[in-house]
């Protein structure tokens, strides 16, 4: 679970205080037994300025600790998971006595900028440093909160630096059992091509799958199955009949596929097209062996909800394998209809948690929506609104799902609402220009509008000093591609003009150092 946008579940009023308080308060329900909870809480340090950042890492070289940054946002679902499922384990809480222990908002004021300074994009991140600044790890939020308890505690023991131990496997040179685990355990996801560019990383996966063979086999698996994850439906990795042999045996095992829950329903669908590119008898013998897989972790009571929803949903996006992705009526078994009800409705019942619901809520409407379960996904999605503490996440899932259904009006008034309710001058930015989107392609003749909406951005850009980093800065380069695009034939010259004399304002009490990124949104905007 990372990368996250509102397009999918697949991204503040409370002040910091309460922010911090809402890292590891809470108890959820989805913990393993032996996870207990703590009413104690972890000791994030917050940080929205590169003084922070020195602030901490003076600390963590005085002190000999590693430093822990995680970097989100109140609203993201893998967020709210790590919340209620990681952040709130008693021995979570009792290892950050062993780090230093950052929190970026990427809602704090100024906070984007790190962003840029980390590579750091896709809400959660977690990246794990020695008191030096080198990256030990990228921890996986989407693993299994038992599984990031152990990659970090291997981290913390004594690890090197992630691009030194990649370095030197990819060299041939011998890396011990536990340095291969963290290669195998390491959040590629949102790697942010530190370590390889993503073009290359099924290739680097399968080299990484190759050097370890025989040191640890639960970590060649792995990154094997992360190879055929990334390969881009085939276009990447070529399995062999080993290969495909490989994954046949992990998913009749019920302790290896266990193992491997998080790539196998995270992945399913990529898989399954990398090792069975065409339809056929190999891809329905694939599938047939992933079904009773995806079921057992369905049933997984040691899982969390979120860990069991994704095995649901990946079954649903095998079942619509073969069909086109924008299927809005897909053909999926009826069996499976009623199971993803049934499961739709028992997460409905039993969550109680303010976290665990934005987190998997949120992915259950997703999942009811690839089912071709409209009204169920809106049903749920309305019926949560008042229980979110980030409203406007739903809305804007409510708003996608109204589009994909021909229900423009409707559309946008989810996405209007969603942006008006929407808190934070990154998250405002990024709702902003989705709305904005939806105007600009659903009504591009309503040009008051649009230009009503793209004035309110600038003028709100201009308010935050990061807004022309990271996410901030895709959010307005994309208001200005679609204002370019819109304005094609020079027909709006004259709103362009408004505008680019307005950005140009913005730009020029910008900070030095941003007034290329703040130009550059509207480059060549007004036709000559």
């Amino acid at each position: 679970m990372n990368s996250f946008s509102i397009a999918r579940p697949t991204l503040l009023a409370c002040s910091l205080a309460l922010a911090l308080l809402s890292l590891g308060a809470l108890p959820s329900p989805a913990l393993a037994a032996s996870a207990t909870t703590s009413t104690a809480t972890v000791a994030w340090q917050p940080a929205a300025a590169d003084a922070d950042i020195e602030k901490a890492f003076t600390q963590a070289r005085s002190e000999k600790k590693p430093v822990l940054l995680y970097w989100g946002a109140k609203w993201c679902p893998p967020c709210n998971q790590l919340k209620a499922t990681l952040f709130n384990r008693a021995d979570f809480i009792e290892q950050s006595k062993a780090f230093v222990a950052v929190h970026i908002d990427g809602d704090l004021p100024g906070a984007q900028k790190l962003g840029s300074r980390f590579k750091v994009r896709g809400y959660p991140t977690m990246i794990l440093f020695n008191p030096e600044g080198s990256e030990i790890t990228r921890l996986p939020g989407e693993a299994d909160a038992a599984q990031v308890m152990k990659v970090l505690q291997l981290g913390l023991a004594g690890g090197r630096p992630v691009k030194t131990v990649l370095a030197e496997a990819r060299a041939g040179k011998k890396l011990s059992a536990n340095e291969w685990k963290m290669l195998g355990f390491y959040s590629w996801e949102t790697d942010e091509q530190q370590l390889v560019p993503a073009i290359e990383r099924p290739g680097l996966l399968a080299q990484l799958a190759v050097a370890s063979n025989g040191v640890d086999a639960e970590t060649t698996t792995r990154l094997w199955l992360k190879a055929l994850a990334a390969s881009d439906e085939g276009k990447g990795l070529k399995p062999d009949a080993a290969l495909r042999e490989r994954v046949a045996k992990v998913l009749a095992s019920p302790a290896e596929s266990r193992a491997q829950a998080d790539v196998l329903t995270n992945g399913a669908d990529d898989i399954a097209k990398t090792l069975a590119p065409e339809p056929g008898a190999e891809r329905s013998k694939l599938l047939a062996a992933f079904e009773p897989a995806l079921k057992r972790l369905e049933n997984d009571a040691a899982l969390s909800r979120m860990d069991r929803l994704m095995a649901i949903t990946a079954r649903v996006k095998l079942a619509r394998l073969d069909q086109p992705k924008t299927e809005v009526h897909p053909k999926i078994p009826a069996p499976l209809l009623k199971e993803a009800q049934a499961h739709a409705a028992r997460n409905d019942r039993e969550i109680t948690d303010g976290y665990e619901r934005q987190a998997v809520i949120t992915e259950t409407a997703y999942m009811l929506g690839q089912a071709g379960l409209w009204q169920d996904s809106d049903a749920l999605l309305k019926s949560s609104l008042a229980k979110s503490h980030s409203p406007y996440y739903l809305m804007s899932q409510l708003g996608g799902n109204a589009r994909k259904q021909g229900r423009t009006e409707e559309a946008l008034r989810w996405y209007e609402e969603a942006f008006n309710k929407s808190e934070g001058p990154a998250t405002r930015l990024q709702w902003g220009s989705n709305y904005f989107t939806a105007l600009v392609e659903l009504t591009p003749n309503d040009a008051a509008r649009i230009e009503k909406i793209a004035t309110q951005l600038f003028k709100e850009a201009g308010e935050d000093k990061g807004s022309f980093h990271e996410r901030s800065a895709r959010s307005l380069k994309k208001v200005g591609t679609l204002l370019v695009n819109w304005n094609v034939m020079g027909q709006y010259d004259p709103v362009l003009a408004r505008l680019k004399g307005q950005l140009d304002g913005v730009c020029a009490k910008v900070e030095a150092a941003d007034r290329t990124n703040c130009s550059s949104v509207l480059k060549a905007s007004v036709k000559g």
